[in-house]
């Protein structure tokens, strides 16, 4: 897609700071990072959310995610990691090119995670049912 912003880094003309590459994926630490070796994993297939996604390329990418995960988790010593994927502008997706964000984690660091919680009485059977169905 030309105006995709990762497209435009997978094609190399805009420059990043790869931490990892092969033929179907492309990681890189993100230019606004919440935390030290905040990365990006893309594919370097074009789709906007995981709702565009083939199952097997999506399947594909989760598993790079995970081995990028790893090389983060090793390389920088953490005390975990989140691993944050949005789909939409409602659920805070900016740009739509599916990414994952690869947040490293360190104890008492300050980065904020799930601040909020529903707080009325949730029907899980009801829901759980719905999601089912679909």
């Amino acid at each position: 897609m030309v105006d995709c912003i990762f497209c435009k880094i997978i094609n190399g003309d805009i420059p990043s700071y790869k931490v990892y590459e092969d033929e179907e994926v492309l990681a890189f630490l993100d230019i606004n990072p919440v935390a030290l070796g905040h990365t990006l994993v893309i594919p370097k297939e074009h789709y906007e959310t995981v709702f565009d996604a083939q199952e097997e390329s999506f399947g594909k990418l989760s598993a790079k995610v995970a081995k990028v995960a790893k090389k983060i988790n090793n390389a920088l010593d953490c005390d975990g990691i989140n691993i944050l994927q949005n789909n939409g502008k409602a659920s805070g997706q900016v740009i739509f090119h599916v990414h994952f964000h690869l947040i490293p984690r360190k104890e008492d660091d300050g980065v904020l995670t799930f601040p909020n919680v529903i707080g009325e009485k949730v029907n899980f059977e009801e829901i759980a049912k719905k999601i089912s169905k679909a």
